[in-house]
């Protein structure tokens, strides 16, 4: 009798913890963030806080449809609006140890260029950004990168 007990205990602590573990978790999904881009100022600052302060919310509403993204190295690169989002999305968290410097080139009613100098301790990097004013909100259209 001792042993069916044991065993019958065994038994039933088995299968708790299996279908413990076998129960289905709600997975997580990222809820989408409505950012404030109404002005070319804001958008600008969000740009600025996804590129070098690691944030990840409303990439989907920053970048305009036609979004591309130029880097001149040793060779010309250029990406499209979801490799960009997607590698923005792998740095999620990352603060890039750097010092950053905003100007603005030239502005109107629906468009804006700015130049965004960022310096790290060897080399910095020029972003000349574009952003555009549809449909009620602001969006960067085109980046290009360069390096020194």
């Amino acid at each position: 009798m001792n042993v069916f007990v044991k065993s019958f205990t065994a038994a039933a602590l088995i299968a708790l913890s299996s279908f413990s573990i076998a129960i289905e978790r709600p997975v997580l999904k990222p809820e989408k963030v409505s950012i404030n881009l109404s002005t070319a100022d804001f958008a600008l600052q969000h740009y600025v806080a996804v590129t070098t302060a690691g944030g990840s919310a409303g990439l989907e509403q920053l970048f305009s449809q036609d979004f591309n993204q130029k880097i001149q190295a040793s060779n010309l690169h250029t990406y499209g609006r979801r490799a960009v989002i997607e590698s923005l999305r792998k740095q999620r968290g990352e603060i890039m140890n750097c010092k950053t410097n905003i100007r603005i080139v030239e502005k109107s009613a629906d468009y804006m260029i700015a130049k965004i100098v960022l310096k790290f301790d060897s080399f910095s990097m020029t972003d000349l950004v574009t952003l555009v004013y549809e449909n009620g909100i602001w969006q960067v259209s085109k980046s290009i990168h360069s390096y020194r």
